[in-house]
């Protein structure tokens, strides 16, 4: 969740003397009061949603004239946001999470920072930030770290070239630097008590800088958790920034868990264009099978939307059957589904009309909002059942072994139906999507292999018992989990 516009706990802290932006809800780009208290209020309502992990985007300060809001332009690394609250707040909300069964994931930045950060107004040494005699923007092309045939140029300016004019680019090849942040990471673990660490733009930073920063933490914390940000639309690349990676173009980046872009591109539209060889439900079925590229695709983060991108409720073209159908196979297939906020309640927005639109305000987050949807009771008959049915796949999600843990095998998708089963030990969980506004009739003897050892199965969704296996009612845009028996 993005603190600022999840819940404004605290109107006292909107704005704070010494500090550039004060909150300003009618600007979509500006700050609008969200804040720690805000999350600390509404835990109960996010346990209630079946979650266990809570990464929430940065909550240093980021005293900057504008666009202060998402925290990514860091003014000191070693403080939260008083607009945010203190870091006694944080240690808190740590606490009080833990409380609710919620770990909490901190996200860190490491490429980058504010312009207006103190290190960077009078540098310890030249080097600290990587500089050119005019502005240079990175080229954010990933692809450049493992490609045998790119120009050196490319490399470093992708390397090296700011993220934006108010986000100075960070030289981790400048050791006191690189140790600066290694010990603000063991500093922030041992302080706050957090679970786990996000890394934001991980591919961006220096590679040896990456796997040193790994090395030193898992040295501390050996069951510690690590998840890195890889913004790159293609398996083989991807691949590369997780751990132990099959191939060895940069250096071991050490990092456990990495997200899953191409699986989420291939979700934008999978459930909403025409079926085709390499279209459709076809989009799924290729990233999936080029699992073999990754050292460990079970430690996949997978989602359909998150603060940089659409909203999967208008990426699905506002049709309920296809979102339920993306939420359902992010909840079933491999790998560690996470989900934005308001998801659940259909909030919508689009990339192109600015971030603004896709970081909303969560209804009934502050005071003098009109609709209150942390109460389900105020959602409309729609939203409640969409909400309903997310939180029974979620909460089962988190008691199914299976579900987390099992083998996946899936079919070539065909008609428009997509079958796949997660196995463990003795135990099956077996998914049928279908894409199709019809309705179909699907025999199994296909998938005979996964199920030769079953001859029942419970449906997840609606409790009800499905005693002949042979034949599987689908109904239109609609998909069947079935813990097998």
């Amino acid at each position: 969740l993005m603190p600022d516009r999840f819940s404004n706990g605290d109107p006292a802290n909107d704005s704070i003397p010494g500090m550039m932006q004060g909150a300003d809800r009618s600007n979509p780009d500006g700050r609008h009061g969200g804040d720690i208290k805000g999350i600390a209020d509404h835990l109960g309502y996010l346990s209630g949603l079946g979650i266990t992990a809570l990464w929430i985007n940065p909550l240093l300060e980021n005293n900057n004239p504008a666009y202060s809001y998402h925290g990514y332009a860091i003014t000191d690394f070693y403080n939260i946001d008083p607009r945010f609250g203190t870091n006694r707040d944080y240690v808190e909300l740590v606490k009080k999470c833990h409380d609710h069964g919620i770990k909490v994931i901190k996200d860190m930045v490491f490429n980058h920072c504010s312009i207006h950060h103190w290190l960077i107004r009078d540098m310890p040494e030249g080097n600290w930030i990587n500089s050119f005699d005019i502005y240079t923007r990175s080229n954010f092309r990933g692809s450049t770290l493992m490609d045998p045939h790119a120009s050196e140029k490319d490399r470093q300016i992708f390397l090296t070239g700011w993220f934006d004019k108010h986000m100075a680019d960070l030289n981790q090849r400048n050791e006191l630097l690189s140790d600066y942040l290694i010990q603000n990471t063991i500093w922030w673990i041992e302080y706050s008590g957090i679970d786990g660490i996000r890394v934001d733009t991980q591919p961006y930073s220096f590679p040896e800088f990456t796997s040193e920063w790994s090395e030193r933490i898992f040295s501390e914390y050996p069951d510690f958790n690590v998840v890195g940000e890889a913004w790159l639309q293609k398996e083989s690349f991807t691949s590369a920034f997780q751990k132990d990676a099959r191939f060895d173009a940069i250096p071991n980046p050490g990092i456990p868990v990495v997200t899953d872009f191409p699986l989420y591109f291939a979700l934008a539209s999978a459930f909403t264009e025409n079926e085709g060889w390499t279209n459709g439900l076809a989009r799924l079925y290729y990233v999936l099978a080029q699992d073999f590229l990754y050292a460990k695709p079970e430690n996949k983060l997978v989602f359909c939307d998150n603060h940089d991108l659409n909203r999967y409720f208008s990426s699905a073209n506002k049709n309920i059957g296809d979102f339920l159908l993306g939420m359902t196979f992010i909840m079933t297939t491999r790998g560690i589904p996470m989900i934005y906020y308001g998801t659940e309640i259909l909030m919508e927005g689009y990339e192109h009309d600015g971030h603004g639109q896709i970081r909303k305000d969560f209804p009934g987050g502050w005071h003098n909002d009109t609709v209150n949807f942390f109460d389900r009771n105020q959602l409309d008959s729609i939203t409640g059942k969409t909400r309903d049915y997310l939180v029974k796949l979620i909460k089962w999600r988190t008691k199914s072994k299976t579900a987390a843990d099992g083998k996946l095998i899936h079919f070539i998708p065909e008609n428009g139906v997509y079958v796949y089963f997660r196995m463990l030990e003795d135990e099956c969980v077996m998914v049928a999507i279908n894409k199709d506004n019809n309705s179909k009739s699907l025999e199994t003897k296909r998938f005979s292999e996964c199920l030769e050892n079953y001859s029942a199965g419970l449906n997840v969704i609606t409790g009800e018992k499905i005693n002949d296996l042979s034949v599987l009612k689908l109904e239109p845009e609609s998909a069947v989990v079935l813990q097998l028996e």
